[in-house]
């Protein structure tokens, strides 16, 4: 595994996390003082790392496999309507503090590994919000839930604490499973069916998901409108997130071309998160 890595003002943030959107490997750290930060990304091979250098400059450099694990400063808990709380937080006596100033939500550990989704993203942060919000209108029936490029598995596990049925997990990167596979663990949902998978080559079940959560990178998504209309059953809620705002439109126009339609948009900074479904469903409810 390599590393490439280089200084910038803080000032160009938004530029470089534009420049690599649709990379889940990209890492910023607000360097103390505020003035500087530290863009990393991490590369398969030395060849990825070297063509990054020779178009933006910086370094490379080998990366134990041990690094992966090494945890990055813990997000503060995060609060999601009136039903969880997110936390990095893994010691008995601190998740005991914390349940006990939050005695009506259920905490859900997430630690900061190198894999997306630990609650405190505006795009992962909104997800849970419509997700709950969708889990209500569900409630007492068995509805099931496809978690496309799960990350850390959050989404998957909240659906599954909120009433979910059958709960599918996957994502194209080991290391993001293996991750998930942890967290499914850590906070009490065996159940959640992880497998690494790349979504645009995956082949959905016949009968569909009534929820399909998708929060994935703006290029991804156009590219997977095809088979997430396939895995989306009739009647079903799509939650889709990992949009920038620059790119809204290109996304949502591929998903019209694609037979679907967003009834909510949510923007939050330069982020996007939609809520909707079928065209054919939405033009029948009226919405």
């Amino acid at each position: 595994m390599f590393v490439w890595s280089k200084l910038s003002a803080s000032k160009w943030m938004d530029a470089w996390e534009e420049r690599f959107a649709g990379n889940p490997n990209l890492v910023i750290e607000l360097i103390k003082g505020g003035n500087s930060i530290r863009i990393r990304l991490f590369c398969g091979t030395q060849a990825e790392a070297d063509a990054v250098v020779a178009q933006f400059g910086g370094s490379v450099r080998i990366m134990a496999n041990a690094e992966w694990n090494k945890p990055v400063e813990p997000p503060r808990p995060v609060k999601v309507r009136d039903v969880f709380v997110l936390t990095a937080e893994k010691r008995p006596k601190e998740l005991a503090a914390l349940k006990q100033a939050n005695p009506k939500r259920e905490i859900i550990v997430i630690p900061p590994e190198m894999a997306f989704g630990t609650g405190d993203h505006a795009t992962t942060s909104t997800c849970l919000r419509l997700l709950v919000d969708v889990a209500r209108s569900r409630k007492g029936t068995a509805w099931t839930v496809a978690d496309l490029g799960t990350g850390t598995g959050v989404l998957a596990i909240a659906a599954k604490k909120l009433g979910a049925g059958e709960t599918f997990a996957c994502d194209f990167d080991p290391f993001a499973v293996a991750v998930g596979l942890r967290n499914i663990a850590r906070n009490g949902t065996p159940e959640i069916q992880m497998k690494e998978q790349d979504v645009l080559t995956w082949k959905p079940r016949k009968k569909g998901y009534d929820v399909v959560l998708a929060n994935l990178f703006s290029t991804i998504l156009i590219e997977a409108w095809p088979v997430i209309g396939k895995s989306l059953a009739p009647g079903g809620d799509l939650i889709v997130s990992g949009i920038l705002a620059t790119q809204a439109w290109e996304v949502f126009k591929a998903a019209a071309s694609n037979g679907i339609g967003f009834t909510k948009v949510v923007k939050k900074g330069k982020w996007v998160t939609a809520h909707g479904g079928h065209l054919a469903d939405l033009i029948a409810a009226g919405a």
